[in-house]
């Protein structure tokens, strides 16, 4: 198990409350909160002279559930966040820093399934991430700062042609997800949803405290959602609580019209961006920390919260870090981040 001791986001010694950036933007850098040490992971039913490949600092891999073989699929030294599979199943897009290092330097790129054909669709000086793929696969929805706040923009899959505006509120619009005619995405620490034409938005949660700063690294509220494949429900993390900086949020579950939400786990661990399987059965998602320790696995449960428990092989050593996961088309496979502490 990896340990950590609190630092904060971005390597500062407090949280920033000048600007509400969005939930994945802090979990995909919870490593920036830790000093990574302590002992390895310790699974005994796990075979001896495993490995995980190692090429460079970043890396997208393949899980095999059944067998636990990780297998490497795109390495780089440059940092890679936020993994979406298209709904054909054979291309994964995904925000990655190209030419040098900063937000500035975040571009959309997208890949095939078996590590070829890595496709570039965004080359400007805006921090561009969290891109999503649209239900028919013909478009990728995307964030960019390009302004004072961030908004969302749609472009071509194919070539990034036919850029625009698609929505902006006027503050953050973060955290975002396509299905079907809706898009689900953060606003003011709130779940908000709006047809994909970017119409018709209204909020669908509003915690308690929401938009307050407390000691962790977002303000209280709701982040990241999800639409479930029959398009009926949203998953969202919850921050419930700051008794540690990393923030202690747990899971909800609400219809997406109306109707009471459900808790779904009750774990307060540092847990976020969820990701529905094919069948919607399934949703896996990275614990970045318990408590004040990090632990950067992947983690597996119900869709009604029931089974809830870690993926990850005991063979992955304490300096790998699990990111941002997606399952594979045939649910077979789980596609993720990962990052090699240095």
């Amino acid at each position: 198990m990896k340990k950590a001791d609190g630092h904060s986001e971005a390597d500062c010694s407090t949280p920033c409350r000048t600007e509400h950036l969005p939930a994945a933007v802090f979990f995909l850098l919870l490593a920036c909160l830790a000093l990574v040490a302590g002992c390895a992971k310790d699974n005994p039913s796990e075979p001896e002279g495993r490995s995980v490949p190692h090429q460079n600092r970043w890396g997208i891999y393949a899980l095999d559930r059944a067998t636990g073989d990780v297998t490497l699929i795109y390495s780089s030294p440059q940092k890679i966040e936020t993994l979406r599979l298209n709904p054909a199943g054979d291309r994964l897009v995904f925000s990655h820093e190209l030419d040098g290092d900063g937000d500035s330097y975040g571009e959309i790129c997208t890949l095939g399934i078996d590590g070829d054909s890595l496709a570039r669709l965004t080359d400007n000086d805006h921090w561009d991430l969290y891109p999503c793929w649209s239900p028919d696969g013909a478009r990728i929805a995307f964030l960019s700062w390009r302004g004072s706040t961030l908004d969302i923009y749609v472009m071509n899959a194919v070539d990034g042609g036919d850029e625009h505006l698609l929505y902006d509120s006027g503050f953050h619009d973060s955290d975002i997800h396509w299905l079907g005619d809706r898009i689900v995405f953060t606003r003011n620490s709130q779940i908000w949803i709006m047809n994909q034409d970017g119409t018709d938005d209204r909020r669908v949660t509003d915690p308690p405290r929401a938009g307050q700063w407390g000691q962790a690294n977002l303000p209280f509220g709701d982040y990241d959602p999800r639409l479930h494949p029959d398009l009926d429900r949203i998953i969202f993390s919850r921050l419930l609580d700051d008794a540690s900086v990393h923030g202690n949020y747990d899971f909800f579950s609400v219809p997406v019209d109306s109707g009471p939400e459900q808790r779904l786990t009750e774990t307060g661990y540092s847990q976020s961006l969820a990701s529905f399987s094919r069948t919607g059965e399934e949703l896996v998602y990275v614990v970045g920390a318990i408590g004040s320790q990090g632990t950067y696995d992947l983690y597996l449960m119900n869709r009604d919260g029931s089974g809830n428990d870690t993926i990850t092989p005991g063979y992955f050593p304490e300096d790998f870090l699990c990111r941002f996961a997606v399952f594979s088309a045939d649910d077979a496979l789980i596609y993720f981040i990962g990052e090699w502490w240095e």
